[in-house]
């Protein structure tokens, strides 16, 4: 029985690691995305000003900012 759950021990140990690893990408993604948004908004404003007669107004610029997060119970939902 103490195999049985050092074994389970290892075992979730090792998700949470995973899970950490994951959460952290998720954080560079979600920054570099907002990094992205910011630099598209702006290149979509310098060419609003440069170009008066294009008259289209850019529809992605009013969505709102999603972020990703991770559920702290995902090693639950692997089984």
């Amino acid at each position: 029985m103490d195999e049985a759950n050092y074994k389970l021990f290892l075992k979730n140990c090792a998700i949470i690691q995973e899970n950490e690893r994951l959460r952290k990408k998720a954080e560079e993604l979600a920054e570099e995305n907002q990094a992205l948004r910011q630099e598209l908004a702006q290149k979509l404003s310098k060419s609003k000003h440069t170009d008066p007669d294009h008259g289209s107004s850019s529809s992605t610029m009013n969505q709102p900012n999603t972020t990703t997060t991770t559920n702290t119970n995902d090693e639950n939902n692997k089984k």
